[in-house]
């Protein structure tokens, strides 16, 4: 029989046989993090007196894991002390990489570094002499006393203590490497426990601060509210009040102050208008899907100050820049100036006989006299001006809630629309996924490559349903797409295996 016709005649195909393997993998993976729970419940319900191969009685054990637990708990204490305990981290360790990576990288190597990790903090831990541990064998054990007392014969007790520290530091570092935790696996767990940590701390203060303690709590049970609801008010929200000065207005200037045109701002839609009308916070009856809301979103809010100073800058370099264009040599009149959120377009209408040519091959020179990193200068399209673009000294904030909340993108035709931020002139700018299928989101570390791949995802999510758009995420570094494991448009949990990637885009094609 040939190894085609063998390939042919087998039980299960092959996808299916892989995926049997998998599970089996992770199965095992799970048996090893129970197998270490209880190992680590049967030492920390250790009690001297229950029956073991140390004691004979006919007492009840007390161990949680009954008289199993207790025999093998007094077995590892009373032969390595607290090191016992050790063989708990290791083995969830090795159930966990299973469970996620379904391989063990090493296992041998791993396998056995175990017994000297165990000898070594047996040794450590017996050198220092605590004598509240429940065997009389020691914190190190039997093994660990053992080792004590021939290092004591060999050497001073100076050189004995400053070895235990130094076999121990050993012991941890080889523990670190059997465990099989990378260092930036290590850094993440402490990154989320901290804010874990420092989330449940926040809210605990405020609920202590703002409520009085557990009464909001022991409140909403008494009154049948789910934990965690947010009570209704029906009154609007008060507006922050500017702690400035009320600034007059300057007075416009005769010929030259209504050149400075106002920003951009985009038209609220029907959808904002909508959200502005408080409603109560109960829960749908209808079962139907619910497009998230715009007050999940921060909303930037806009300097007034700030614009109103804008504005007399504006005016100034508008004038600085009419006499920059005279020293050399070109007559003309900025007629307009169009505030964006990065870059200005100052409008000039040059003196007849002005080459187009000439202005532009000053854009250096123009760049020097204003102080600025560069310039652009070029006709506008339709008009018989020429555009020369200086950018703000102070770019604007723009947030994804306001493009959001802009009737350019309820109004969208596109299938799968997606916020890009505003254009020069203040106007919010949408696009078209479904037109770039093979996009590339390249940039240096913080350039944004993070935030506008969020936006992206949050401008398909405010628009379109489950039963309208569907995702397939592909993330195997784990950072960016693990917070949207849980939404409803996904067609699988957020791919985290390369393998199972490669599967998920045949399926996709």
């Amino acid at each position: 029989m040939t190894a085609d016709s063998r390939r042919k005649t087998a039980f299960l195909p092959e996808g299916v046989a892989e995926t049997l393997k998998r599970r089996a993998i992770e199965t095992g993976g799970v048996a090893l993090i129970a197998l270490a729970l209880a190992y680590l419940a049967a030492l920390l319900t250790f009690y001297a007196g229950d029956p073991s191969f140390n004691v004979a009685t006919d007492a009840a054990p007390r161990n949680l894991l009954g008289g199993v637990g207790a025999a093998v708990a007094d077995v590892m204490l009373q032969s390595l002390g607290a090191a016992a305990g050790l063989l708990a981290p290791l083995t969830a360790a090795w159930g966990w990489r299973l469970v996620v990576d379904r391989r063990a990288p090493r296992i041998w190597l791993r396998l056995a570094l175990v017994p000297l990790v165990l000898i070594l903090s047996a040794a450590a831990l017996a050198a220092t002499g605590w004598d509240g541990w429940p065997t009389g064998a020691g914190a190190g054990g039997f093994l660990g006393a053992l080792l004590l007392d021939r290092a004591s014969g060999l050497a001073p007790a100076a050189a004995v203590g400053w070895g235990a520290a130094g076999v121990g530091l050993l012991a941890l570092l080889l523990l670190l490497y059997a465990m099989g935790v990378t260092p930036r696996e290590w850094a993440t767990l402490g990154r989320r426990t901290a804010g874990g940590v420092g989330a449940a701390s926040g809210a605990a203060r405020g609920a202590i601060r703002g409520a009085g303690g557990l009464a909001p709590a022991a409140l909403a049970l008494v009154r049948g509210r789910p934990d965690g609801r947010v009570e209704p008010s029906l009154s609007p929200k008060p507006k922050a009040k500017s702690d400035a000065p009320a600034r007059t207005a300057p007075e416009p200037r005769p010929t030259r102050a209504d050149r400075v045109e106002a920003p951009a701002k985009t038209a609220p839609s029907k959808r904002q208008s909508a959200g502005r009308q408080r409603t109560l916070d109960l829960p749908p009856t209808d079962g139907a899907f619910h497009l998230p809301t715009l007050d999940l979103l921060e909303d930037v809010e806009v300097d007034q100050a700030a614009q109103t100073q804008n504005r007399e800058g504006l005016e100034q370099n508008a004038r600085m820049l009419e006499g920059v264009l005279e020293d050399f040599g070109v007559k003309g009149e900025i007629v307009k100036v169009r505030p964006g959120p990065v870059v200005t377009l100052y409008e000039l209408e040059p003196a007849p006989g002005t080459k187009t040519s000439r202005v532009i091959g000053l854009s250096d020179d123009i760049a020097r006299s204003m102080s600025a990193v560069s310039v652009r200068i070029a006709t506008v399209p339709g008009r018989s001006v020429i555009g020369i673009e200086l950018p703000n000294g102070k770019r604007e904030m723009v947030g994804l809630r306001e493009l959001l909340a802009a009737n350019a993108y309820e109004a969208a035709k596109a299938k799968l629309p997606v916020v890009l931020g505003k254009d020069i002139g203040g106007a919010a700018e949408i696009a078209d996924l479904a037109g770039m299928p093979h996009l590339l989101v390249a940039g240096t570390t913080g350039s944004g490559k993070s935030v506008g791949l969020n936006a992206m995802i949050l401008s398909l999510l405010y628009k379109l349903t489950p039963e309208q758009c569907r995702f397939i995420m592909i993330d195997p570094k784990m950072l960016e797409l693990s917070v949207y494991d849980d939404i409803p448009h996904l067609l699988a949990p957020v791919v985290t295996d390369p393998k199972k990637a490669v599967v998920a885009l045949k399926w996709t094609v």
